[in-house]
């Protein structure tokens, strides 16, 4: 490949279960590229069923980047993602290597490509407060005093993204404006980076059908023995860690709140609320180049049609 004077990104992203990543994988080996995985649980070790991580062998046959980085008893946030992520981008680029991108945590995606909003200082005591009344009424109640203050910002927060739905409410209240409002840096890519943005896209019911298969995938593949062990690790499981979807119900089973099978349908339910709140995100990025996957159709089929896409990219002076 030429050499090129800023680092090139071939993002690859979609719902959870669209298949982008198999199809962004088999790109980047098409490409003599390395992955950098836009996922916020895959930067955990030991929690491999659940996050759909992709196998070892896969990982040795092409270079990845931000996939078992931190303990599942450490936090996580997008600031440590981007501090992460930026060196291994340019690492890859002095390497002559193109970067595939793949994943769905758009709060990173957007984080890397956007810009972070750092915003008012945090307010302990306000945050304190916030915590007990969601201990007290639960965090769905502070989604719907969110939507009523920053209905652009509840709207792409799922209901049970606690650690967001505070943050939004504390800066509202310590500036009296949305954060939606505040966060203008969004929608203005950077430019010391060339990037193409690739998607899949499914319809709702397709991707529904297609998420159900995947928890009963992971469920037959050892999933509740994998959060068993997790769930007994010491130190335990950061809130981040135990909060992920396909983890914190199957927590709810052995705590008795749920037999298993209501904690499997959870998991379901959860996770097209998960790729619900990622359309939303998703809609706020025209820069995207969708592709809609027909129903009965393979992802893996449109591989002929994306190295298209790319190689005409890589011969436009944008590319360069």
């Amino acid at each position: 490949m030429e050499a090129r004077s800023k680092p090139g990104i071939i993002f690859v992203v979609g719902c959870t279960a669209a298949g982008k990543g198999a199809l962004g994988r088999a790109l980047a080996e098409q490409f003599g590229a390395e992955v950098l995985s836009v996922d916020s649980m895959k930067v955990y070790r030991h929690m491999d069923i659940g996050t759909a991580k992709p196998d070892i062998t896969i990982r040795q046959k092409i270079p990845h980047h931000l996939i078992d980085v931190v303990d599942p008893s450490e936090s996580f946030s997008a600031g440590r993602f981007v501090e992460r992520a930026q060196p291994a981008i340019h690492d890859i680029h002095s390497r002559g290597r193109l970067v595939f991108a793949i994943g769905g945590t758009v709060l990173y995606l957007k984080a890397l490509t956007e810009g972070l909003f750092e915003g008012p200082p945090a307010d302990p005591e306000f945050r304190r407060q916030l915590q007990a009344r969601a201990d007290e009424i639960g965090s769905e109640k502070l989604h719907a005093e969110l939507e009523k203050v920053d209905p652009a910002t509840a709207a792409r927060l799922h209901r049970n993204d606690l650690k967001r739905i505070v943050r939004a409410l504390e800066v509202h209240h310590l500036t009296g404006k949305p954060i939606s409002e505040l966060q203008t840096q969004f929608g203005r890519l950077r430019t010391d980076y060339d990037m193409l943005f690739l998607g899949l896209r499914h319809p709702r019911e397709i991707l529904n059908a297609r998420i159900n298969e995947r928890v009963r995938r992971m469920v037959k593949k050892g999933l509740v023995d994998e959060v068993q062990a997790l769930y007994h690790r010491q130190p335990p499981l950061s809130p981040q860690a135990r909060d992920a979807v396909g983890y914190a119900e199957i927590i709810q089973h052995f705590e008795g709140q749920c037999s298993l099978d209501e904690a499997i349908e959870k998991i379901k339910i959860h996770t097209h609320r998960l790729a619900k709140t990622q359309r939303t995100w998703f809609r706020q990025m025209p820069h995207i180049q969708w592709t809609d996957v027909d129903p009965g159709a393979d992802p893996q089929s449109f591989l002929p049609a994306f190295q298209d896409r790319i190689r005409s990219w890589l011969d436009t002076p944008a590319g360069k």
